[in-house]
């Protein structure tokens, strides 16, 4: 009698999408009523009391970010699997992801200065002009240099790491919204890139089908569109704060407020250390799932970590209301030190995939709810003028040691997969050490509207 092996895939728990749906849709849309019973705001989509023009502004820079958003998640969702089509080996894909973080760390680490000397709306469109020659480039060419599309697609991802965010907090100050309203449009910003990444994901999925042949270059056709829709609108409806700088001038702004700051280098490392961990989650949790030979359906996994990330955002407001005893380095705090014991357990023990989808999902949550945080605390500290310039800095040290883990073949050969989620675990932990300074060191002259 013969012996049928079933060879069963793994999958999430279906209550596990209804659950992290569930529990997104009831902490947004219940905090207007929560703010009814208390003294706690509500967030600008729910406020009637915020004017017209803040929401038109709000909404307007959302949808402008959430393109962008598509467009990064492009090569995210199926660079990989793009390049393995093409024939393209494990080897050259790390030479190619080394030469990109070396273009991070050389020249997009300056870019942020160059944003804040120029104006952001030129970097943007830059960051749109990267995306479209690429794009165009990799549709018509049969079989485009792998080295110069990483390039460009990391310097894009430069820009977009800093130039929305500071255009925004500009514009926000510039038409004189109130300060502690940015906070709103920060969690907002989260939600709505890791909402586009999933669409995107069922996007192309559904561009690219069951004919992986015919519509494999599908995803190009929809950056050239995508690309061209953000540079018009950011060319046509932009209206870009006049904030040339002289560069000698803005050399002594930079180390008078910056670098002579120590509570901003405590920022810039905590800034550094989140950046680090979400960029080899993202290389290692798919190697980490199908270790041993285990069949594990990632495309499902995928939505689960982004919803995660969803629900972690969405509690920024709660923690951050009036009537919260809160302060954004007690969030930061706690944030760094749980994802930091979930990477250490991922790191040194074993796990099922049950254990691990959960322990992933649970680092996304925090990253949900240190982003905004982050950013809050860059508004809070940081003067708008030099925003980019601080962002794009402190961003150094993760590709620094990002590509240096990368020249070592981290990635599958010389270094362990868990020795790498190790030093991220550690990078963790030291940036909760650097917030519980920054909360004993006290008030901040940029903190003038933190709530206390």
């Amino acid at each position: 009698m013969a012996v049928i092996i079933e060879n069963s895939v793994w999958e999430p728990n279906p209550y596990l999408f209804v659950f992290i749906f569930l529990s997104c849709f009831f902490s947004i849309f219940l905090l207007p009523y929560a703010s009814k019973n208390g003294s706690t705001r509500a967030p600008a989509p729910f406020d009637q009391g915020f004017s017209s023009s803040f929401s038109s502004f709000q909404w307007k820079f959302l949808l402008l970010y959430s393109l962008a958003s598509v467009m990064e998640g492009l090569w995210s969702v199926y660079g990989e699997f793009e390049l393995t089509y093409r024939g393209v080996n494990r080897e050259e894909i790390v030479s190619s992801l080394c030469v990109g973080y070396a273009a991070s760390l050389f020249v997009g680490t300056f870019l942020g200065v160059l944003s804040d000397l120029i104006g952001q709306k030129e970097v943007c469109v830059m960051f749109c002009i990267i995306h479209l020659v690429t794009a165009i480039w990799k549709r018509i060419s049969v079989h485009p240099s792998l080295f110069v599309a990483s390039i460009g697609l990391s310097l894009a991802t430069s820009i977009f790491s800093f130039s929305f965010e500071t255009w925004m907090v500009l514009q926000h100050e510039k038409q004189g919204h109130r300060q502690d309203m940015l906070s709103d449009t920060f969690w907002l910003m989260t939600i709505f890139e890791s909402v586009s990444l999933i669409g995107n994901q069922m996007l192309l999925n559904s561009l690219v089908g069951d004919t992986v042949k015919r519509n494999m270059f599908s995803p190009s056709t929809v950056a050239v569109f995508l690309a061209l829709i953000c540079a018009t609108f950011i060319i046509k409806r932009w209206t870009e704060v006049s904030q040339r700088i002289e560069l000698e001038d803005y050399r002594t702004s930079f180390s008078a407020y910056i670098f002579s700051d120590k509570r901003i280098w405590l920022l810039a490392w905590a800034q550094a250390s989140i950046h680090f961990s979400v960029a080899f989650f993202w290389i290692l949790w798919a190697p980490t799932l199908v270790a041993d030979g285990r069949e594990v359906h990632l495309g499902l996994v995928y939505p689960c970590l982004l919803g995660s990330r969803i629900l972690g955002s969405s509690l920024f407001p709660w923690l951050m209301g009036r009537t919260s005893s809160f302060r954004t380095e007690d969030c930061l705090l706690y944030g760094f030190v749980v994802s930091g014991l979930v990477m250490s357990i991922v790191a040194f023990d074993y796990q099922e995939l049950g254990v691990l989808v959960m322990l992933f999902s649970l680092f996304h949550g925090c990253v949900g709810l240190i982003l905004p945080s982050l950013a809050r605390l860059r508004t809070m500290y940081v003067p708008s003028k030099l925003r980019g310039g601080m962002i794009s800095l402190s961003l150094a040290p993760a590709n620094a040691a990002i590509l240096f883990f990368l020249l070592q073949d981290g990635y599958y050969r010389h270094i362990e997969n868990s020795v790498i989620i190790a030093f991220a675990a550690l990078s963790l932990f030291s940036s909760a050490g650097s917030m519980y300074a920054l909360k004993r060191w006290g008030k901040h002259p940029y903190q003038n509207w933190q709530k206390q």
